[in-house]
């Protein structure tokens, strides 16, 4: 569990399990946004690493496919939207 300033957390939620080209096995899982009474699932985004917290409203979560990170996606913590980050996009 991740907690920003204000007390949202970020719950590792839903698993799947995945396999890369090689053959290796590894758990992709999605993530949950709660705050108070309140669960948001951030949708379609599967990852195998922690997020990572840009400011008190946003996170920033890699992708992953077959058990490998793709693209970076930023994550609004009031609606839990994703939004693909640009290439070369500040960091």
């Amino acid at each position: 569990m991740l907690t920003n300033s204000g007390g949202v957390e970020i719950w590792f939620t839903l698993a799947r399990a995945a396999m890369d080209p090689a053959g290796r096995r590894c758990v992709e899982r999605g993530l949950e946004i709660r705050h108070g009474g309140k669960r948001v699932q951030v949708p379609l985004l599967y990852t195998g690493a922690p997020p990572v917290l840009l400011n008190d409203s946003t996170l920033r979560v890699m992708l992953w496919t077959h058990c490998q990170p793709g693209d970076a996606y930023r994550v609004s913590l009031r609606s839990g939207q994703p939004v693909r980050e640009r290439p070369g996009a500040a960091r």
